[in-house]
């Protein structure tokens, strides 16, 4: 019978690349939550809404035909946005509209529906400690704020996007602030989570920490 499994962090930890390769790994779907926040972000700067009107963001979210594939890609509204919300400017209004109980509500009924028969794994700020409290498996991974904005600034050149430093970092360090301190499920640590700092680790090397730990928790 296949579980879930939780990985929470803050922003630019590597939380969805190690998800998805754990999930090809396994055999299980990743369900990038974090993306689901960003394309209610997309969808409110598209739709000029103010991410502090919580009344009408929640009634957006109950109109938008939203769907998160199983290979990963975010589609709203027959349009594949995937790209579109990895934007700095998209992080930050993300972070923004994730304070609002609202739509946290709306949004963690919908991740939990689609996690209720097992077989995902979620990534996010809130998984263990909202979302999936009962996961088998928790794991919190954090990096410096400056190792993540290396990443990034890779990431971004890659994707011929913004790739200054000193810019995304203030942006992580941003990031971080509101989502620790939001009054609305704050990104911290589950009690039975396990950390880890992938500061200095490869992908390799974080891929082979979880899957011993998945392991050593589930005896699969």
């Amino acid at each position: 019978m296949k579980f879930n499994i939780a990985i929470d962090g803050p922003s630019a930890a590597g939380k969805s690349t190690i998800a998805d390769i754990l999930a090809e790994r396994l055999g299980y779907n990743h369900l990038d939550t974090g993306a689901m926040y960003r394309a209610v972000a997309y969808q409110s700067l598209k739709k000029d809404i103010s991410t502090d009107d919580e009344e009408a963001i929640v009634r957006m979210i109950e109109d938008m035909d939203l769907e998160m594939t199983i290979d990963g890609r975010v589609i709203l509204e027959k349009e594949d946005i995937s790209d579109k919300i990895r934007t700095d400017e998209i992080s930050m209004r993300a972070s923004d509209v994730s304070k609002l109980a609202g739509c946290r509500k709306a949004l963690v009924a919908m991740q939990q529906r689609i996690c209720a028969e097992g077989g995902y794994i979620l990534d996010g700020r809130d998984i263990g400690t909202v979302v999936l409290k009962d996961a088998p498996v928790k794991i919190y991974m954090v990096a410096s704020a400056e190792a993540r904005a290396q990443r990034r600034v890779l990431q971004n050149k890659e994707k011929g996007l913004d790739a200054d430093y000193d810019k995304i970092l203030a942006d992580i360090q941003a990031r971080d602030y509101q989502d620790m301190h939001r009054e609305v499920s704050p990104l911290t640590k589950a009690e039975d989570a396990v950390e880890v700092d992938t500061s200095d680790m490869s992908i390799v090397e974080v891929v082979d920490w979880a899957l011993n730990l998945i392991k050593e928790k589930t005896g699969e």
